[in-house]
C-alpha cells in the first residue's frame, strides 16, 4: 500500500459519540444512530451543516438515516452489516477526504441485535457461503483455536488471560456492561458453548450505536478537542477462505501480517511505539491470532505471550481498554475505534494508558484491516 503513503495524517477524528449499550426495544436503529450522531457533534463542537459525508453500517436505509439527521451529503456510503466493515469504512472515509469528495464525514453504526434477538449464523447465514450448513461463527473460531492448541500446545488457561484482561478493563469503565471481575477458574468452569470455547470466550450482543466524525487535518486544528490522526492503515481480504468451513486454515495470519506491515510503514512507526491495542475480539482466540499476525510475538507463541497480565493496563500491551466486545458490547469494531480516540485524548479515567500517544486497531476477519492512530 505504498501508494497511500501520502495519506498519512491527512485525516483526523474530531468527534466521537455512542449510546449506552443494552436492550432498547422501544428504539430502532435510526433513533440510536441519531443519538450517537448528536453526541459526536457535541464532542466535536460542530454544526451538523458542516457534515457533507455520511457512512452508515447496519442501518436499514441510508437515505432514511440522512433524513432523520437532517443532512444532504455530497458523498455517502452504505456498508454491509458485517463486523469487518468498521475498518473498511474508516479507510474509505479517509480516502474520500483525501480526494475532496467530502470535507467532514460522519460514520454511524447501529445495532439492535439484543432486543430483536438477532442470531449470527443459522438462517441468517446465506447457504451460498456455507453450503454444508456450518454457519456458526463461534464454532468456526472454536475449530481454529482447537487447531492452534494441537499445533502449538496453547491451553485454555492461557486463553483465559485474554478474557480476564479485557474484563479487568471493563471493571474500570463506568459505562461498560460487565462489571464483575473474573478468574482463570471462572473461565475454565463457565458453560461450554462449542468446546474448547466457553461462555466467557464469546462477545456480548447488545443494542447501541456509535458515531465517529472525521475531517481533513487542516480543518481538524480548529476543533473543540485535539485531533486524533489516522497515521497509517493497511489491509488484505481473504475471499478464497471466506467460508466459515475454511476458517481453520491459518487464522488469517498472512492477512493480518500484511495489514500490520502496511499500516506501520505508512505511519513510520514500529511495534515498540504502540501504547495500546484495540483488537477485534468477537471471540477470545481472535486476539491471540491477531497478536501473532501483527508480529507482537512469534507464530504459535501468543498463549505464552499473554500470560502474566501482558494485555492488562500497566502490562506490556494494554488491549481493549473499554472492555471490548467480550465485556462491554459487540459494536463490531466501531466502539474500539472510539476507545482509541479517547485513549489518545487522555479521557479514559481509571482505565487511561499513561502517556498514550499511539494506538493500533486491528480486525482479523475475511476483510482484515489495521489502523494506526496518533495523538495530535
Amino acid at each position: 500500500m505504498g501508494e497511500h503513503a501520502g495519506m498519512s495524517n491527512r485525516a483526523a477524528v474530531i468527534g466521537v459519540g455512542n449510546t449506552a449499550y443494552g436492550s432498547f426495544p422501544e428504539r430502532d436503529e435510526y433513533a440510536l444512530g441519531a443519538q450517537a450522531f448528536r453526541s459526536a457533534l457535541s464532542d466535536a463542537g460542530l454544526d451538523k451543516r458542516r457534515v457533507d459525508g455520511l457512512v452508515v453500517c447496519r442501518i436499514g436505509y441510508y437515505a432514511r438515516m440522512g433524513e432523520v439527521l437532517g443532512i444532504d451529503p455530497h458523498w455517502s456510503l452504505t456498508l454491509p452489516p458485517h463486523g469487518r466493515m468498521s475498518g473498511v469504512g474508516l479507510i474509505e472515509a479517509v480516502q474520500a477526504l483525501a480526494t475532496g469528495q467530502a470535507t467532514t464525514v460522519a460514520l454511524i453504526y447501529a445495532n439492535i441485535g439484543r432486543s430483536r434477538r438477532v442470531n449470527y449464523g443459522g438462517d441468517e447465514a446465506p447457504s451460498v457461503w456455507d453450503p454444508w450448513g456450518f454457519t456458526s461463527p463461534g464454532a468456526s473460531h472454536a475449530m481454529m483455536f482447537r487447531r492452534h492448541m494441537e499445533l502449538y500446545g496453547t491451553t485454555t488457561r492461557q486463553l483465559a488471560e485474554v478474557s480476564i484482561a479485557i474484563r479487568h478493563h471493563a471493571c474500570l469503565n463506568p459505562d461498560a456492561v460487565m462489571k464483575k471481575p473474573i478468574t482463570v477458574e471462572d473461565h475454565e468452569t463457565a458453560r461450554p458453548i462449542v468446546l474448547p470455547l466457553r461462555l466467557l470466550d464469546y462477545c456480548l450482543i447488545n443494542d447501541g450505536a456509535v458515531c465517529l466524525i472525521l475531517t481533513t487535518a487542516e480543518r481538524a486544528r480548529d476543533g473543540r478537542k485535539p485531533p486524533v490522526f489516522i497515521s497509517g492503515f493497511g489491509g488484505l481480504d481473504a475471499f478464497r477462505r471466506s467460508s466459515i468451513a475454511n476458517f481453520d486454515i491459518d487464522c488469517w495470519h498472512d492477512e493480518v501480517a500484511v495489514a500490520g506491515r502496511e499500516s506501520f510503514a505508512m505511519a513510520g512507526l514500529r511495534h515498540d511505539d504502540v501504547d495500546a491495542l484495540m483488537c477485534y475480539d468477537n471471540f477470545s482466540p481472535t486476539v491471540l491470532f491477531s497478536l501473532e499476525g501483527l508480529g507482537y510475538c512469534p507464530r504459535g507463541e501468543a498463549g505464552r505471550f499473554v500470560e502474566g497480565g501482558t494485555l492488562k493496563l500497566g502490562g506490556r500491551l494494554p488491549t481493549n481498554t473499554d472492555g471490548g466486545h467480550l465485556s462491554n458490547s459487540y459494536m463490531q469494531g466501531w466502539a474500539l475505534n472510539v476507545e482509541a480516540v479517547r485513549q489518545l485524548r487522555g479521557e479514559c479515567g481509571a482505565r487511561q494508558v499513561s502517556g498514550c500517544a499511539v494506538v493500533q486497531y486491528v480486525q482479523a476477519t475475511p476483510c482484515t484491516r489495521s489502523i494506526v492512530y496518533t495523538r495530535g
